[in-house]
């Protein structure tokens, strides 16, 4: 019996219990703070933690033999994370509070593209809207930027569930649903456990979407689903990945590989698919283009990368945007001209934009986790940890009204990033 203990301290499944067990104690404390907003230095130490035990999980699982047990632990494991998480209401960001003010909007009869929140016309809305709430929706100012499929999102949820909780709902689904995709196509190409992993178990994708419930939940379920069914069905595939960008924009830079492979004829059913969910919001088009100018010029520079070390050395953010958007436009055109595979395509240019974008959310770095489970890169999973270091902002905006990130902390979380990926390229070039 003894001797059967020990195995079993050693074995994978061991691993898992131990992960879940570690893991759980950090997301059910963070649960207990409540509103995470009020206590933004517990909850950075707290998912640092996090990232600290995920990692040696990672270690432990990769570096163990595989079972089958293992496997439905750390199924089991993603599940219960999420579930902890779940209950919160929203405090990090208040993006979701902006998704349920343009259902709100929408299902008051008014177009979210024509509209600004801080429109008077709108003044009655209030009433049904938490005053509190109201006060933090971002980008007041302006109409909404958010996709049409996003925008028909939104409102089949407010009809639904439409307090901030509840409205997380459709993502945290689109969450769950990436997992069971990853978990599927895992166990039919024999992958090892620690892969699923990845993205199962990955801290800042179950804060983003479990407590935040940020929208790239469901463009990440569109993209993932599209990558794994290229091959024996194309259209399904094309409409797949075309869904993902009407929800959120970042997989557009497939879209010319996706017609290689797929066939250019498919081009038609992703017009017919994105026509049909921008036809409700046809009458605000002349206006889109605008607020797109109005946000590009008023939104820059949030916890950036690359883009603000070019604007820093060449004294512009025009030529850092340029800057950006040449690199990966050539990215996607030289990937399309290859016919690269889909899944290494998607990972070199989701990896491109967000180094090189005037935005480095935190919640954006969730869109490149489910390719790491195919292309596992420390110094990847190690970026995703540390954004939770950008959340720092949050204590001078909520003292001072000032919304600036600390260079210092900038410095920390990018800096081992760099230096870890030039080390990998190093010693590769040094084998070969």
């Amino acid at each position: 019996m003894l001797k059967g203990l020990r195995a079993f301290a050693r074995s994978q499944a061991a691993a898992a219990l131990a992960g879940i067990a570690a893991l759980e104690a950090i997301f059910e404390t963070m649960r207990r703070l409540g509103n995470l907003k009020l206590y933004v230095i517990e909850t950075i130490a707290l998912a640092l933690g996090a990232g600290i035990i995920y990692f040696v999980a990672l270690y432990a699982l990769e570096h163990s033999a595989g079972s089958k047990t293992a496997f439905w632990l750390i199924l089991a494991g993603a599940l219960l994370f999420r579930l902890t998480l779940a209950p919160l209401e929203p405090t990090l960001s208040d993006d979701i509070h902006r998704y349920r003010w343009d259902a709100l909007v929408q299902q008051a009869g008014w177009n979210p593209y024509t509209v600004r929140p801080d429109d008077p016309r709108l003044t009655p809305l209030r009433d049904a809207f938490d005053s509190r709430q109201w006060r933090v929706i971002p980008g007041r100012d302006i109409p909404s930027v958010y996709p049409p499929l996003a925008q028909l999102t939104y409102r089949a949820a407010w009809r639904a569930l439409p307090g901030p909780v509840g409205f997380k709902l459709p993502f945290l689904l689109a969450d769950l649903l990436v997992v069971a995709m990853l978990a599927g196509w895992m166990h039919y190409t024999g992958e090892e456990n620690f892969h699923l992993a990845i993205y199962a178990w990955n801290p800042l994708v179950i804060v983003e979407f479990a407590a935040s419930g940020h929208n790239d939940a469901l463009a990440l379920a569109f993209v993932v689903g599209a990558l794994l069914i290229i091959r024996r069905y194309r259209m399904v595939s094309t409409l797949l990945l075309t869904a993902a960008v009407l929800v959120k924009a970042f997989p557009a830079m497939l879209v010319p590989l996706w017609l290689r492979k797929t066939g250019w004829r498919n081009i038609f059913w992703a017009l017919a698919l994105a026509a049909a969910c921008a036809w409700a919001y046809r009458s605000a088009w002349p206006q889109v283009l605008d607020t797109l100018r109005y946000y590009e010029s008023h939104w820059q520079n949030n916890h950036a990368s690359l883009y603000t070390a070019i604007a820093w050395f060449s004294g512009s953010t025009a030529i850092a945007a340029g800057v950006g958007v040449g690199v990966v436009s050539g990215l996607a055109l030289w990937a399309a001209a290859r016919q690269m595979d889909t899944m290494r395509a998607a990972y070199l240019l989701f990896g491109a934009i967000l180094i090189f974008t005037p935005n480095g959310y935190s919640w954006y770095f969730t869109w490149v986790v489910p390719l790491l489970c195919f292309f596992p890169n420390p110094a990847w999973l190690l970026l995703t940890v540390l954004q939770f270091l950008s959340y720092n902002v949050l204590i001078g905006y909520q003292t001072t009204g000032s919304w600036h990130f600390d260079p210092l902390l900038q410095w920390l979380t990018y800096g081992p990033f760099y230096l870890w990926l030039l080390w990998r390229a190093l010693r590769t070039e040094r084998s070969a």
